[in-house]
Protein backbone atom coordinates (compact mmCIF):
# COMPACT_ATOMS: atom_id res chain seq x y z
CA UNK A 1 0.00 0.00 0.00
CA UNK A 2 2.70 2.58 0.85
CA UNK A 3 4.42 1.76 -2.47
CA UNK A 4 1.17 2.39 -4.41
CA UNK A 5 0.64 5.66 -2.56
CA UNK A 6 4.19 6.75 -3.37
CA UNK A 7 3.66 5.83 -7.04
CA UNK A 8 0.43 7.84 -7.21
CA UNK A 9 2.11 10.82 -5.58
CA UNK A 10 4.99 10.55 -8.06
CA UNK A 11 2.55 10.44 -10.99
CA UNK A 12 0.62 13.42 -9.62
CA UNK A 13 3.82 15.42 -9.23
CA UNK A 14 4.85 14.46 -12.76
CA UNK A 15 1.48 15.56 -14.13
CA UNK A 16 1.76 18.85 -12.25
CA UNK A 17 5.27 19.38 -13.60
CA UNK A 18 4.08 18.68 -17.15
CA UNK A 19 1.15 21.07 -16.72
CA UNK A 20 3.42 23.77 -15.34
CA UNK A 21 5.90 23.17 -18.16
CA UNK A 22 3.08 23.44 -20.75
CA UNK A 23 1.78 26.67 -19.19
CA UNK A 24 5.28 28.19 -19.22
CA UNK A 25 5.77 27.22 -22.88
CA UNK A 26 2.38 28.65 -23.88
CA UNK A 27 3.11 31.90 -22.04
CA UNK A 28 6.51 32.16 -23.72
CA UNK A 29 4.97 31.55 -27.16
CA UNK A 30 2.20 34.08 -26.47
CA UNK A 31 4.77 36.68 -25.38
CA UNK A 32 6.85 36.07 -28.51
CA UNK A 33 3.77 36.33 -30.74
CA UNK A 34 2.68 39.54 -28.98
CA UNK A 35 6.09 41.17 -29.34
CA UNK A 36 6.35 40.03 -32.96
CA UNK A 37 2.98 41.61 -33.76
CA UNK A 38 4.08 44.89 -32.13
CA UNK A 39 7.29 44.87 -34.18
CA UNK A 40 5.65 44.15 -37.52
CA UNK A 41 2.50 46.24 -36.94
CA UNK A 42 3.93 49.36 -38.67
CA UNK A 43 4.59 47.26 -41.76
CA UNK A 44 1.27 45.39 -41.89
CA UNK A 45 -0.39 47.93 -44.20
CA UNK A 46 2.57 47.98 -46.56
CA UNK A 47 2.76 44.19 -46.54
CA UNK A 48 -0.96 43.83 -47.18
CA UNK A 49 -0.81 46.25 -50.10
CA UNK A 50 2.23 44.47 -51.52
CA UNK A 51 0.39 41.14 -51.50
CA UNK A 52 -2.76 42.72 -52.95
CA UNK A 53 -0.82 44.39 -55.77
CA UNK A 54 1.11 41.20 -56.52
CA UNK A 55 -2.04 39.09 -56.74
CA UNK A 56 -3.97 41.69 -58.73
CA UNK A 57 -1.17 42.40 -61.23
CA UNK A 58 0.28 38.90 -61.59
CA UNK A 59 -1.73 38.06 -64.75
CA UNK A 60 -0.38 41.25 -66.37
CA UNK A 61 3.12 40.37 -65.19
CA UNK A 62 2.87 36.83 -66.57
CA UNK A 63 1.63 38.12 -69.94
CA UNK A 64 4.39 40.74 -70.08
CA UNK A 65 7.05 38.14 -69.21
CA UNK A 66 5.88 35.89 -72.05
CA UNK A 67 5.81 38.87 -74.43
CA UNK A 68 9.40 39.76 -73.48
CA UNK A 69 10.59 36.24 -74.19
CA UNK A 70 10.65 34.93 -70.63
CA UNK A 71 12.65 37.83 -69.18
CA UNK A 72 10.79 37.92 -65.88
CA UNK A 73 13.06 40.40 -64.11
CA UNK A 74 12.70 42.90 -66.92
CA UNK A 75 8.94 42.33 -66.93
CA UNK A 76 8.79 42.99 -63.18
CA UNK A 77 10.86 46.17 -63.56
CA UNK A 78 8.71 47.46 -66.43
CA UNK A 79 5.45 46.76 -64.59
CA UNK A 80 6.78 48.37 -61.39
CA UNK A 81 7.85 51.52 -63.24
CA UNK A 82 4.46 51.67 -64.95
CA UNK A 83 2.62 51.42 -61.61
CA UNK A 84 4.85 54.09 -60.07
CA UNK A 85 4.15 56.39 -63.01
CA UNK A 86 0.41 55.84 -62.53
CA UNK A 87 0.71 56.84 -58.85
CA UNK A 88 3.24 59.68 -59.14
CA UNK A 89 1.81 61.32 -62.26
CA UNK A 90 -1.74 61.99 -61.04
CA UNK A 91 -0.42 62.89 -57.57
CA UNK A 92 1.82 65.63 -58.97
CA UNK A 93 -0.98 66.77 -61.27
CA UNK A 94 -3.36 67.01 -58.31
CA UNK A 95 -0.82 68.89 -56.16
CA UNK A 96 -0.18 71.46 -58.90
CA UNK A 97 -3.93 71.85 -59.47
CA UNK A 98 -4.51 72.38 -55.73
CA UNK A 99 -1.78 75.04 -55.64
CA UNK A 100 -3.37 76.85 -58.60
CA UNK A 101 -6.82 76.59 -57.01
CA UNK A 102 -5.54 77.95 -53.71
CA UNK A 103 -4.00 80.89 -55.57
CA UNK A 104 -7.31 81.66 -57.27
CA UNK A 105 -9.21 81.31 -54.00
CA UNK A 106 -6.78 83.62 -52.19
CA UNK A 107 -7.15 86.24 -54.92
CA UNK A 108 -10.92 85.90 -54.87
CA UNK A 109 -11.12 86.27 -51.08
CA UNK A 110 -8.61 89.11 -50.84
CA UNK A 111 -10.05 91.36 -48.09
CA UNK A 112 -8.83 94.47 -49.91
CA UNK A 113 -10.76 93.76 -53.09
CA UNK A 114 -13.53 91.44 -51.93
CA UNK A 115 -16.76 93.19 -50.97
CA UNK A 116 -19.59 91.51 -49.08
CA UNK A 117 -23.06 92.91 -49.88
CA UNK A 118 -25.43 93.67 -47.00
CA UNK A 119 -27.62 90.74 -45.88
CA UNK A 120 -31.26 90.54 -46.95
CA UNK A 121 -33.76 91.53 -44.29
CA UNK A 122 -35.69 88.26 -44.53
CA UNK A 123 -32.63 86.42 -43.16
CA UNK A 124 -33.63 87.60 -39.66
CA UNK A 125 -36.92 85.68 -39.93
CA UNK A 126 -35.21 82.31 -40.25
CA UNK A 127 -35.64 80.17 -37.14
CA UNK A 128 -32.67 79.49 -34.83
CA UNK A 129 -29.87 80.61 -37.17
CA UNK A 130 -31.50 83.68 -38.70
CA UNK A 131 -30.46 86.33 -36.18
CA UNK A 132 -26.82 85.11 -35.64
CA UNK A 133 -26.32 84.74 -39.39
CA UNK A 134 -27.74 88.22 -40.00
CA UNK A 135 -25.46 89.78 -37.40
CA UNK A 136 -22.35 88.06 -38.74
CA UNK A 137 -23.22 88.92 -42.36
CA UNK A 138 -23.75 92.55 -41.36
CA UNK A 139 -20.36 92.59 -39.64
CA UNK A 140 -18.70 91.05 -42.71
CA UNK A 141 -20.25 93.62 -45.01
CA UNK A 142 -19.00 96.44 -42.80
CA UNK A 143 -15.62 95.08 -41.64
CA UNK A 144 -14.41 91.85 -43.24
CA UNK A 145 -11.26 91.71 -41.12
CA UNK A 146 -13.30 91.80 -37.92
CA UNK A 147 -15.55 89.04 -39.24
CA UNK A 148 -12.53 86.83 -40.00
CA UNK A 149 -11.10 87.56 -36.56
CA UNK A 150 -14.39 86.48 -34.99
CA UNK A 151 -14.36 83.08 -36.66
CA UNK A 152 -10.58 82.61 -36.44
CA UNK A 153 -10.75 79.91 -33.70
CA UNK A 154 -13.18 77.81 -35.76
CA UNK A 155 -11.03 78.29 -38.85
CA UNK A 156 -7.94 77.15 -36.95
CA UNK A 157 -9.59 73.93 -35.80
CA UNK A 158 -10.89 73.27 -39.32
CA UNK A 159 -7.46 73.97 -40.80
CA UNK A 160 -5.88 71.59 -38.30
CA UNK A 161 -8.33 68.87 -39.35
CA UNK A 162 -7.61 69.49 -43.02
CA UNK A 163 -3.87 69.35 -42.37
CA UNK A 164 -4.32 66.04 -40.56
CA UNK A 165 -6.29 64.67 -43.51
CA UNK A 166 -3.57 65.86 -45.88
CA UNK A 167 -0.89 64.27 -43.69
CA UNK A 168 -2.78 60.96 -43.62
CA UNK A 169 -3.19 61.10 -47.40
CA UNK A 170 0.52 61.78 -47.82
CA UNK A 171 1.43 58.88 -45.51
CA UNK A 172 -0.95 56.62 -47.42
CA UNK A 173 0.60 57.62 -50.75
CA UNK A 174 4.08 56.93 -49.35
CA UNK A 175 2.98 53.48 -48.15
CA UNK A 176 1.52 52.73 -51.56
CA UNK A 177 4.76 53.88 -53.21
CA UNK A 178 6.81 51.51 -51.02
CA UNK A 179 4.28 48.68 -51.53
CA UNK A 180 4.59 48.97 -55.31
CA UNK A 181 8.38 48.62 -55.08
CA UNK A 182 8.08 45.60 -52.76
CA UNK A 183 5.49 44.03 -55.07
CA UNK A 184 7.99 44.32 -57.92
CA UNK A 185 10.31 41.96 -56.04
CA UNK A 186 7.46 39.57 -55.20
CA UNK A 187 6.39 38.77 -58.77
CA UNK A 188 9.13 36.20 -59.41
CA UNK A 189 8.73 34.15 -56.18
CA UNK A 190 4.93 34.49 -56.27
CA UNK A 191 4.24 30.85 -57.37
CA UNK A 192 6.39 29.50 -54.51
CA UNK A 193 4.64 31.82 -52.06
CA UNK A 194 1.23 30.68 -53.31
CA UNK A 195 2.24 27.03 -52.87
CA UNK A 196 3.41 27.71 -49.31
CA UNK A 197 0.10 29.43 -48.60
CA UNK A 198 -1.76 26.42 -50.00
CA UNK A 199 0.18 24.06 -47.72
CA UNK A 200 -0.69 26.21 -44.71
CA UNK A 201 -4.34 26.35 -45.80
CA UNK A 202 -4.40 22.55 -46.15
CA UNK A 203 -3.12 22.21 -42.58
CA UNK A 204 -5.96 24.44 -41.38
CA UNK A 205 -8.64 22.90 -43.61
CA UNK A 206 -7.61 19.77 -45.51
CA UNK A 207 -10.83 19.64 -47.53
CA UNK A 208 -11.25 23.31 -48.49
CA UNK A 209 -7.80 24.87 -48.08
CA UNK A 210 -7.02 25.00 -51.81
CA UNK A 211 -10.43 26.48 -52.54
CA UNK A 212 -9.94 29.23 -49.96
CA UNK A 213 -6.60 30.25 -51.49
CA UNK A 214 -8.08 30.32 -54.99
CA UNK A 215 -11.09 32.26 -53.70
CA UNK A 216 -8.81 34.84 -52.08
CA UNK A 217 -6.90 35.46 -55.31
CA UNK A 218 -10.10 35.64 -57.36
CA UNK A 219 -11.67 38.06 -54.87
CA UNK A 220 -8.67 40.41 -54.96
CA UNK A 221 -8.68 40.49 -58.77
CA UNK A 222 -12.45 40.92 -58.91
CA UNK A 223 -12.45 43.82 -56.45
CA UNK A 224 -9.53 45.41 -58.30
CA UNK A 225 -11.47 45.34 -61.56
CA UNK A 226 -14.90 46.02 -60.13
CA UNK A 227 -14.09 48.80 -57.67
CA UNK A 228 -10.76 50.42 -58.51
CA UNK A 229 -10.86 49.78 -62.25
CA UNK A 230 -14.41 50.98 -62.81
CA UNK A 231 -13.90 53.97 -60.49
CA UNK A 232 -10.78 54.98 -62.42
CA UNK A 233 -12.60 54.58 -65.75
CA UNK A 234 -15.51 56.65 -64.47
CA UNK A 235 -13.17 59.36 -63.18
CA UNK A 236 -11.31 59.55 -66.50
CA UNK A 237 -14.55 59.88 -68.48
CA UNK A 238 -15.88 62.49 -66.04
CA UNK A 239 -12.60 64.40 -66.19
CA UNK A 240 -12.80 64.54 -69.97
CA UNK A 241 -16.30 65.98 -69.71
CA UNK A 242 -15.31 68.54 -67.05
CA UNK A 243 -12.30 69.68 -69.06
CA UNK A 244 -14.11 69.98 -72.39
CA UNK A 245 -16.96 71.88 -70.74
CA UNK A 246 -14.53 74.30 -69.15
CA UNK A 247 -15.82 73.75 -65.62
CA UNK A 248 -13.63 75.50 -62.99
CA UNK A 249 -11.59 73.11 -60.85
CA UNK A 250 -11.93 70.20 -63.28
CA UNK A 251 -8.92 68.42 -61.75
CA UNK A 252 -10.31 68.59 -58.22
CA UNK A 253 -13.72 67.43 -59.45
CA UNK A 254 -12.10 64.49 -61.23
CA UNK A 255 -10.20 63.50 -58.08
CA UNK A 256 -13.40 63.78 -56.05
CA UNK A 257 -15.17 61.56 -58.59
CA UNK A 258 -12.46 58.91 -58.21
CA UNK A 259 -12.56 59.06 -54.41
CA UNK A 260 -16.36 58.86 -54.23
CA UNK A 261 -16.32 55.90 -56.60
CA UNK A 262 -13.75 54.03 -54.50
CA UNK A 263 -15.63 54.56 -51.23
CA UNK A 264 -18.84 53.36 -52.93
CA UNK A 265 -20.75 56.63 -52.50
CA UNK A 266 -20.92 57.29 -56.21
CA UNK A 267 -20.01 60.34 -58.31
CA UNK A 268 -23.50 61.87 -58.27
CA UNK A 269 -22.43 64.33 -55.56
CA UNK A 270 -20.00 65.82 -58.10
CA UNK A 271 -21.65 65.23 -61.46
CA UNK A 272 -25.18 66.44 -60.66
CA UNK A 273 -24.05 69.87 -59.35
CA UNK A 274 -21.82 70.18 -62.43
CA UNK A 275 -24.84 69.56 -64.66
CA UNK A 276 -26.83 72.19 -62.75
CA UNK A 277 -23.93 74.64 -63.16
CA UNK A 278 -23.80 73.90 -66.88
CA UNK A 279 -27.48 74.79 -67.35
CA UNK A 280 -27.00 78.00 -65.36
CA UNK A 281 -23.77 79.15 -67.04
CA UNK A 282 -23.65 77.65 -70.54
CA UNK A 283 -25.70 77.93 -73.69
CA UNK A 284 -28.62 75.57 -74.01
CA UNK A 285 -27.06 73.41 -76.72
CA UNK A 286 -23.76 73.06 -74.88
CA UNK A 287 -25.51 72.32 -71.59
CA UNK A 288 -27.66 69.68 -73.31
CA UNK A 289 -24.61 67.99 -74.87
CA UNK A 290 -22.80 68.05 -71.52
CA UNK A 291 -25.83 66.51 -69.81
CA UNK A 292 -26.21 63.79 -72.44
CA UNK A 293 -22.55 62.88 -71.94
CA UNK A 294 -22.40 63.04 -68.13
CA UNK A 295 -25.60 61.14 -67.32
CA UNK A 296 -24.27 57.82 -68.78
CA UNK A 297 -20.93 58.47 -67.06
CA UNK A 298 -22.78 58.88 -63.77
CA UNK A 299 -24.52 55.49 -64.01
CA UNK A 300 -21.87 53.46 -65.82
CA UNK A 301 -20.66 51.92 -62.54
CA UNK A 302 -24.14 50.54 -61.84
CA UNK A 303 -24.10 48.78 -65.20
CA UNK A 304 -20.52 47.49 -65.27
CA UNK A 305 -19.96 46.58 -61.62
CA UNK A 306 -22.43 43.62 -61.48
CA UNK A 307 -21.00 42.26 -64.74
CA UNK A 308 -17.37 42.54 -63.64
CA UNK A 309 -17.68 41.49 -60.00
CA UNK A 310 -19.61 38.30 -60.70
CA UNK A 311 -17.01 36.85 -63.07
CA UNK A 312 -14.90 34.07 -61.56
CA UNK A 313 -16.64 34.06 -58.17
CA UNK A 314 -19.33 31.79 -56.77
CA UNK A 315 -20.03 34.21 -53.91
CA UNK A 316 -23.22 36.29 -54.40
CA UNK A 317 -22.63 39.86 -55.54
CA UNK A 318 -24.50 41.21 -52.49
CA UNK A 319 -22.02 39.53 -50.13
CA UNK A 320 -19.09 41.02 -52.07
CA UNK A 321 -20.59 44.52 -52.04
CA UNK A 322 -21.30 44.33 -48.30
CA UNK A 323 -17.71 43.23 -47.75
CA UNK A 324 -16.39 46.09 -49.89
CA UNK A 325 -18.45 48.77 -48.12
CA UNK A 326 -18.00 47.35 -44.62
CA UNK A 327 -14.28 46.81 -45.12
CA UNK A 328 -13.86 50.37 -46.40
CA UNK A 329 -15.68 51.79 -43.37
CA UNK A 330 -13.75 49.61 -40.88
CA UNK A 331 -10.22 49.46 -42.32
CA UNK A 332 -9.97 52.14 -45.00
CA UNK A 333 -8.82 51.39 -48.52
CA UNK A 334 -7.17 48.12 -47.45
CA UNK A 335 -10.57 46.98 -46.22
CA UNK A 336 -11.83 47.10 -49.81
CA UNK A 337 -10.03 43.79 -50.27
CA UNK A 338 -10.01 42.36 -46.73
CA UNK A 339 -13.78 42.78 -46.31
CA UNK A 340 -14.93 40.77 -49.34
CA UNK A 341 -12.24 38.11 -48.77
CA UNK A 342 -13.38 37.52 -45.17
CA UNK A 343 -17.07 37.50 -46.10
CA UNK A 344 -16.46 35.22 -49.10
CA UNK A 345 -14.63 32.64 -46.95
CA UNK A 346 -17.31 32.95 -44.23
CA UNK A 347 -20.06 32.51 -46.81
CA UNK A 348 -18.39 29.40 -48.23
CA UNK A 349 -17.95 27.89 -44.76
CA UNK A 350 -21.55 28.67 -43.86
CA UNK A 351 -22.80 27.17 -47.16
CA UNK A 352 -20.73 24.02 -46.61
CA UNK A 353 -22.05 23.68 -43.06
CA UNK A 354 -25.66 24.29 -44.18
CA UNK A 355 -25.46 21.63 -46.87
CA UNK A 356 -23.44 19.12 -44.86
CA UNK A 357 -26.47 17.87 -42.93
CA UNK A 358 -28.82 17.82 -45.89
CA UNK A 359 -29.28 14.41 -47.43
CA UNK A 360 -31.56 13.22 -50.14
CA UNK A 361 -34.91 12.33 -48.59
CA UNK A 362 -35.87 8.69 -48.94
CA UNK A 363 -38.09 8.03 -51.93
CA UNK A 364 -41.35 6.23 -51.19
CA UNK A 365 -41.32 2.71 -52.52
CA UNK A 366 -43.86 1.98 -55.19
CA UNK A 367 -46.08 -1.03 -54.73
CA UNK A 368 -45.11 -3.91 -56.90
CA UNK A 369 -47.58 -5.03 -59.46
CA UNK A 370 -48.36 -8.65 -59.79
Amino acid sequence: MPEQDNQKMTEARGAQALSLDLIIRLCAIAALVYWSIILIQPFLTIGAWSVILTVALYPAYDWLAVTLGGRRRIAAAVLTCFCLAIVIGPALWLILAIIDSLGLISEWFDPKSFLVPPPPARLQTWPLIGEPAYQFWTLASANLDAAFAKIAPQLKSTAAGLLQVAADAGAGALRLFVAIIIAGFMFAPAPAMVEATRRLARRLSPDRGDKFVSMTGATIRTVSRGVLGISALQAVLAGIGFTLAGIPGATLLTSATLLLGIVQIGPSLVILPAIVWAWMSMETLHALLFTLYMVPVNVIDNLLKPLVMTRGLSTPILVILIGVIGGMISYGVTGLFLGPIILAVTWDLFSAWAHSGVSNPPQPSLPTQR
